[in-house]
């Protein structure tokens, strides 16, 4: 399990920018289990290290490229689309919030939003099926909306200025190296959010790309940042 660890942040937050898949939502072990099998049955065999190392926290784009890169197989249109309408069905079915969220959104004082890698489809279905709809409307940005995906840095500066807060005064939350990376590539304070079902399993070098803050559960977000709360404590 990843270690807790804590590095300065300063108070001056004005803005919390949150991944969705492996942050808002435990979706990536449901992700993973989909995307393998369908891979399988077009003999592309890989591992769930290989997906945690690979696929984490980038968009279908650069999965289809990778997969092209390391085994000559081209990933249609037609398998996007089926990949994405097996995942919403498996969504409906099983796809969880991470635990101990609503307490925290319920008391964030500064503004919020959403930047993710996922399509406007994946991304509306999980906050539907979660009910977290109504802490983000209308803040929710997806990697259809910049010319490069994470690890560049065009998203999370692409959410700040539509929520008119400088880069400087933003905070990110993310689990992946993708994310992490783009998140100090757009000049951004960084928190890895570990508490997701990927990576409490696992002891992958995913967890390790930066020196930057990690909780293991969304009860220690207002201890490492008390001026983002609207209340004195949080229960966790």
């Amino acid at each position: 399990m990843p270690q807790t660890t804590t590095f300065s942040i300063p108070e001056t937050i004005e803005l919390v920018i949150f991944d969705c898949d492996g942050v808002l939502v435990d979706s990536e072990m449901l992700s993973q289990r989909v995307l393998l099998s369908m891979l399988k049955d077009l003999g592309v065999v890989v591992s769930k290290q290989y997906f945690l190392t690979n696929f984490l926290g980038f968009n279908f784009e650069h999965v289809t490229a990778k997969v092209f890169a390391d085994f000559s197989v081209t990933l249609t249109e037609a398998f996007r689309d089926n990949y994405r309408a097996a995942l919403i069905s498996v969504f409906a079915k099983e796809l969880q919030k991470t635990d101990g969220l609503n307490a925290i959104l319920a008391d964030l004082k500064v503004k919020s939003c959403v930047a993710t890698s996922g399509s406007p489809e994946k991304v509306k279905n999980s906050l539907h099926y979660t009910q977290l709809e109504s802490y983000f409307a209308g803040h929710v940005f997806t990697s259809s909306e910049v010319t490069n995906g994470k690890p560049s840095p065009d998203l999370f500066l692409h959410a700040a200025k539509k929520m008119a807060v400088a880069p400087e005064h933003c905070l990110v939350i993310e689990d992946s190296n993708a994310g992490v990376s783009a998140a100090l590539a757009a000049n951004m304070h960084v928190i890895r959010y570990a508490g997701a079902s990927h990576l409490k399993s696992s002891n992958n070098s995913t967890q390790a790309l930066a020196d930057v803050s990690t909780i293991t559960h969304w009860n220690q977000l207002f201890k490492q940042i008390p001026s983002l709360s609207s209340s004195a404590k949080i229960e966790g």
